[in-house]
């Protein structure tokens, strides 16, 4: 189950607004309440979409799940799209984000890339945010809009901070194919193959997805040296 980050920030702005008497400010607890019907409506439409798909969903069976009426959905979004696009916000963009976070290597460009991958996996992988790739993979040739948002928000960044590492292993000897920049996507391979076969292939053949990064990255940078 995803978590709620408007509520925590909903709590912020309450803990934030001036109380008189003990009591708190009637335009804190309106803002309180809203944002707790937004986050209500987020994790709603999180259920929906992966249950029924993202045609299939409907703003009613959405409304009916967070306990709401179908018009306090337009107070927060505009429509299915805007809906969808916050829930990438906040399913799977703090993922990506977090190539702009990493440290400088102290290390190897390689332990830098294994600690990434080995984590986007780990949050990705058998979790709702694995669900939500899996939907946006298969409806989004039918939904461009929705495939563009996506693209611009997580697949781009995730291409670009692949490829800064990538250019700096070069610079640094550890990989020697140079042209590995021109294509961040074979980098981050593994992860994309993981995603999909767990949906489609994992009761059949389970796959251990860390160790298959592992093997990867050894083709990449060369197999590490045991002593």
């Amino acid at each position: 189950m995803m978590k709620k980050p408007t509520t925590a920030a909903a709590t912020k702005v309450a803990s934030q607004t001036p109380r008189h008497g003990g009591e708190v400010a009637p335009a804190s607890s309106r803002a309180t309440r809203a944002a707790e019907r937004r986050a209500a409506i987020v994790e709603a439409a999180m259920e929906e979409f992966v249950a029924r798909g993202f045609a299939a969903t409907r703003l009613d069976d959405i409304a009916k799940r967070a306990g709401v009426a179908k018009g306090t959905i337009y107070l927060h979004f505009k429509d299915k799209e805007s809906m969808f696009e916050e829930l990438v916000r906040i399913v799977i963009v703090p993922v990506v984000a977090r190539l702009d976070a990493l440290p400088p290597p102290t290390g190897s460009v390689r332990d830098l890339i294994e600690m990434f991958a080995g984590n986007f996996i780990n949050e990705v992988i058998g979790t709702r945010r694995g669900d939500l790739v899996r939907l946006i993979v298969a409806e989004g040739p039918r939904f461009p809009a929705v495939a563009d948002f996506y693209y611009r928000e997580v697949v781009s960044r995730g291409m670009a901070g692949m490829r800064a590492l990538i250019e700096l292993g070069v610079a640094r000897g550890e990989i020697r194919q140079k042209n590995l920049a021109r294509y961040p996507q074979i980098l981050v391979a593994p992860a994309i193959i993981a995603v999909i076969w767990q949906s489609l292939f994992a009761r059949h053949a389970p796959l251990d997805a860390q160790d298959m990064l592992r093997v990867h990255l050894d083709l990449i940078f060369g197999e590490r040296r045991t002593t």
